[in-house]
């Protein structure tokens, strides 16, 4: 048997923020995901996102630290239109979220924006112009 990509893993740093980030974005957790050190979200295709806390990662490496920056990691949600990536981008700004880069026509043909995660993540927004 060969690997298989199937997840992705972030470490974080307040699990409380950063749930109630990714639902925003339409993620669901189970209730009361934001007391458990490891949770996971199933997205389409069977691929998940994970969140670990810092603790819990050093519970079994104790040498573990966190990246000297933030922004190694970006992920990207396609929106159905260009209307709802600049809804989304005003939801989760007007929530308090960095808005990195405010929704933007893109050269490849795509309505795009740029927000932060609580750990300061790039999450990207994007819907094609034209359908």
């Amino acid at each position: 048997m060969t690997a298989r990509f199937n997840a992705i893993g972030m470490v974080v740093s307040d699990l409380t923020a950063t749930l109630g980030f990714y639902r925003r974005l339409g993620l669901d957790f189970p209730p009361n995901a934001e007391r458990e050190p490891h949770v996971e979200a199933e997205l389409p295709g069977g691929l998940r996102l994970m969140w670990d806390t810092e603790e819990t990662i050093r519970s079994f490496d104790p040498q573990w630290q966190p990246p000297a920056a933030p922004g190694r990691l970006s992920l990207a949600f396609a929106c159905d239109s260009p209307a709802d990536v600049d809804r989304i981008y005003a939801e989760l700004t007007a929530a308090g979220h960095d808005g990195h880069k405010e929704p933007w026509d893109a050269v490849w043909g795509q309505r795009y924006a740029v927000v932060r995660d609580p750990d300061g993540n790039h999450v990207d927004l994007y819907a094609p112009l034209s359908s």
